[in-house]
């Protein structure tokens, strides 16, 4: 794929360009890329603060509140390290041209849909459908 695609600043995905065209796939693997690097800068941020805040707290009420706040901030840490995982798995799929089409149809996704959330696998419907059937097998 051309790296070296122009995109301006203002650019979105319009649909009267073909679907994951050049100008698509770039824009994506940029947004893509761009929210791995958040990810990224935040979690060497969370690092650096744990190390700097490692300290002994005395009173029992104080210390327990540290560390459920630690405790909460490593499993939003965590979540985001499985992102991390989508959003590869998402930019693989532009690389084999695979992206922005449902796993389950083989249709376009919508490029609305994609914008919200890049790491899409399954069209709007799709997804409905395969939630409704979660709900339905759900162990309660």
């Amino acid at each position: 794929m051309n790296k070296h695609v122009e995109l301006s600043a203002d650019y979105f995905p319009s649909e009267d360009e073909p679907f994951m065209c050049e100008r698509h796939r770039e824009y994506f693997r940029r947004k893509l890329l761009d929210w791995k690097e958040s990810i990224l800068n935040e979690s060497r941020e969370t690092v650096r603060e744990m190390q700097e805040d490692a300290r002994n707290i005395p009173d029992l009420a104080d210390r327990a509140s540290e560390e459920t706040d630690r405790a909460l901030e490593l499993r939003t840490r965590d979540r985001q390290r499985k992102l991390i995982g989508k959003i590869d798995a998402a930019l693989r799929r532009i690389e084999d041209g695979s992206y922005g089409y449902c796993e389950d149809t083989g249709m376009p996704i919508s490029l609305r849909r994609l914008d919200a959330r890049p790491i899409a696998t399954l069209s709007l419907e799709a997804q409905e459908r395969h939630e409704r059937r979660e709900k339905v097998y759900r162990d309660d």
